[in-house]
């Protein structure tokens, strides 16, 4: 039975119910189907996405640029410095604006408040392009790659190696919400907060999902369906170069760990990559990897989201 999600803003993944993950996950599937096949549709003719931008991106562009256009709409690109935000107006105000002028808002940004005060304030569905708190549009995109690798997602097994960053929390609560199960390794001092884990954890509890945190690499990828990496130094981290770089080390995703995971386990990058530290160049290319799937799925997720909520 269709769940029906019209206006509803996706800030966070705990936004999001079972029901309303599985049912993107479907309707991705049917509209990667349908661009196989050339098949038009133009669900959102005449509707427009205003895409906010304060951090540079190429997948997020492209593939809410690209993903509307294919759905019949268009896409506006913001920066800050195209914007009186960047001037001092208020981000309520520029919520009220634009919700007079677009069918939809997604925006990336540096601050989650920055995603719930647009959220707050906007008359039409407002999207989570990527904050420092989550990435809600990349965990769907990395759940689907895995739903199309594997089938059934109940039961399966990611591990998380390296940084508890937004990913490793949007992750948590995307495995929690779809009964999954999730081992995260990371050095002490890095590890996803507290906070996470107990709402993860609270959620797990219902769908029979079983999440670990630990500072063992090899423990974690264990039984795992598919391993997931992300760079040590994200934007805003540079000056902790040296450091994370020396702490991070034994968590590098290489030919050696990746003895201790099953044959048919897959590799995941939410991308950009750092070659050579994160994750190295026989793996992110090699036979295990679907990095490539995932990067593409994010046009395939994007529509689904898109044609769910946008009025």
């Amino acid at each position: 039975m269709a769940v029906l999600m019209k206006g509803k803003h996706i800030t966070s993944i705990l936004d999001l119910s079972t029901e309303e993950i599985n049912q993107i996950l479907k309707v991705a599937e049917t509209l990667k189907l349908e661009r196989m096949q050339r098949i038009p549709h133009p669900i959102l003719a005449g509707r427009n996405l205003a895409m906010i931008f304060e951090k540079p991106s190429t997948r997020t562009r492209i593939s809410f640029e690209v993903g509307i256009n294919q759905l019949g709409g268009s896409a506006l690109y913001l920066s800050s410095k195209d914007m009186q935000l960047g001037r001092g107006e208020t981000i309520a105000d520029t919520a009220k604006v634009l919700s007079r002028y677009v069918d939809c808002i997604m925006a990336r940004v540096f601050s989650h408040n920055t995603i719930k005060e647009l959220a707050e304030n906007a008359t039409v569905p407002v999207i989570n392009g990527l904050s420092d708190y989550e990435h809600p549009c990349q965990v769907l995109a990395d759940v689907f790659t895995m739903y199309e690798k594997f089938g059934e997602l109940k039961g399966l097994k990611l591990a998380y190696i390296g940084d508890g960053n937004n990913m490793a929390n949007s992750l948590l609560y995307v495995c929690a919400k779809l009964g999954m199960h999730m081992s995260v390794a990371s050095p002490g001092g890095y590890m996803p907060k507290d906070e996470v884990l107990a709402e993860a954890n609270k959620i797990a509890a219902k769908t029979g999902s079983k999440l670990t945190v630990g500072t063992d690499p090899i423990e974690a990828v264990k039984g795992a369906h598919a391993v997931y990496t992300d760079v040590w130094i994200s934007m805003g981290d540079e000056a902790e170069k040296e450091e994370r770089l020396a702490k991070f080390q034994p968590f590098q995703v290489n030919s050696k760990l990746m003895q201790h995971v099953d044959p048919d386990a897959i590799v995941l990058h939410c991308l950009p990559a750092h070659r050579g530290e994160e994750i190295t160049n026989e793996v992110i290319d090699g036979p295990q990897s679907a990095v490539w799937d995932e990067a593409e799925n994010r046009l395939h997720v994007q529509k689904a989201i898109m044609t769910l909520i946008t009025r």
